[in-house]
């Protein structure tokens, strides 16, 4: 380790002038000082990354798979993006559930209303209705968050880095409104080995038919 105790010869001082830096004592504090910005403005960005992709999705026409009520796969279908404004989700959304979905928010551990339940049916976006995973993957993971295997189709939903928070994870999003859904972990048990980590905040439980 440096010994960071300054050199009398980098700083000169008398009674009759204020403390003067030389110049290389000056380019010293300036790195350190461009090096700090540097460092905020990466924390910054990216902790701004997920909120970004949940919000500035491209307008385009999406494809998905669809699902009956009794949980059967019907097909593929382009459809129009669902978007809205903020002040439009919020009067649709509960408070956990804007924060969420549209702001990358996470709700807290075993709060939520469906990290331990166990019926029988399809999760879906609780912003646009898609359906995103079944109970037929789901696992206890002991996180106190819902937590999936795989989900019910991999064209419904979008993977994304995320490197917000001084960590650099796999965010989950909807494919069809781009609601932030929660994160993707490689420690869950067979077959994927994957663990889908959800808010329930994200989704709402539709008993199969």
């Amino acid at each position: 380790m440096e010994n960071n105790t300054q050199e009398p010869s980098e700083i000169h001082a008398t009674s009759a002038s204020p403390m003067r830096l030389t110049r290389r004592a000056f380019v010293i504090t300036a790195a350190g000082a461009c090096g700090a910005m540097a460092l905020w403005s990466v924390h910054r960005s990216s902790f701004a990354t997920v909120e970004a992709n949940a919000n500035n999705a491209s307008p385009g026409p999406v494809t998905i798979v669809q699902f009956s009520a009794n949980g059967k796969k019907s097909g593929k279908v382009t459809v129009p993006r669902t978007i809205k404004s903020d002040a439009e989700w919020k009067q649709l959304l509960s408070p956990i559930s804007f924060e969420v979905t549209r702001h990358a928010g996470t709700e807290r551990a075993f709060t939520g209303n469906t990290w331990n339940l166990h019926e029988r049916g399809l999760y879906r976006c609780i912003c646009c209705d898609t359906a995103l995973f079944s109970s037929d993957t789901k696992f206890e993971s002991g996180t106190g968050w819902p937590s999936f295997w795989e989900p019910i189709a991999p064209e419904n939903i979008v993977e994304t880095r995320d490197i917000s928070f001084g960590m650099d994870r796999t965010g989950v999003s909807c494919r069809d409104c781009n609601a932030h859904l929660g994160h993707v972990f490689n420690d869950g048990p067979r077959p994927t080995g994957l663990r889908y980590c959800m808010n329930s905040a994200a989704m709402h439980f539709v008993k199969l038919a």
